[in-house]
């Protein structure tokens, strides 16, 4: 797909959740100062009651103005602070991204190009699986979801492909308070909503697959599952148990 270059005023406001990810963080930011996009800024938010990784950011990133740090009171989880920065965004566009993952050049030119093309709301992308030292393991191709149907065998969205319009968020659209899985309850409150979420097949983004991540946690990500049917869907237990083992299957495709 060749691009198209467009002079645009839209503001993009990068969110970044922070828990000690200091090996990782200088190379996910130096990915957004590439961007052949420029007009964005970056809101980190500090979630780690240990402070001694937010001098090392300061210091790392004084100096540039658009970049702002917020730390929270407490570790409230990735969910909650997407959340806190999101309510601190300027921008009339929300990207995401974790603070181990890193973005491809063109990812956001890209991206609100073809969304503003498109006219949509929300937007992901095709992304590669990256391991700790960057070696490519895999791909994940993205596709479109019309309704929470399409999405609720399978979480099939990278987080930090997506880009979507702040004025979806309001005090029920928003990240809900799990350890694991809390985008995928936020993808499934926006389709809920009949909002279209439209893909971009093109790799973008590349996702850091960490063993020792909390994401890695089986454990916690059944626990996880099943919370996001019983309780935020509203399913029965046994309904609820049903799309576990579903969603554990497709997880162990891919």
């Amino acid at each position: 797909m060749k691009h198209t270059i467009e002079i645009t005023k839209d503001l993009v406001s990068i969110i970044i959740p922070y828990y000690r990810k200091k090996k990782y963080i200088q190379k996910t930011i130096n990915s957004i100062l590439n961007q052949s996009y420029n007009h964005y800024e970056i809101i980190i938010v500090y979630d780690d009651e240990n402070l001694s990784e937010l001098s090392y950011l300061e210091s790392l990133f004084k100096s540039y103005k658009k970049i702002r740090i917020l730390k929270n009171s407490q570790t409230v989880g990735a969910g909650f602070s997407r959340n806190r920065g999101v309510e601190n965004a300027k921008g009339e566009f929300i990207a995401f991204i974790d603070a181990d993952d890193i973005w491809k050049k063109l990812k956001l030119e890209s991206q609100i190009n073809f969304m503003k093309q498109e006219n949509l709301k929300i937007t992901h992308t095709s992304y590669e699986i990256i391991d700790e030292n960057d070696k490519v393991l895999g791909e994940r191709i993205s596709r479109n979801f019309k309704k929470v149907n399409d999405l609720i065998f399978s979480c099939d969205i990278g987080l930090s492909t997506v880009i979507l319009k702040k004025e979806i968020f309001d005090h029920q659209t928003k990240f809900p308070n799990l350890k694991t899985k809390e985008d995928f309850v936020l993808w499934l409150k926006i389709l809920q909503r009949n909002i279209f979420i439209g893909s971009l097949n093109e790799t973008l983004t590349s996702w850091r697959k960490l063993d020792n991540s909390l994401s890695s946690s089986v454990l916690q990500k059944i626990k996880d599952a099943f919370k996001v049917y019983n309780y935020y869907m509203k399913f029965n237990f046994i309904k609820s148990f049903y799309y576990v083992i579903c969603l554990s299957i497709n997880f162990l495709k891919k």
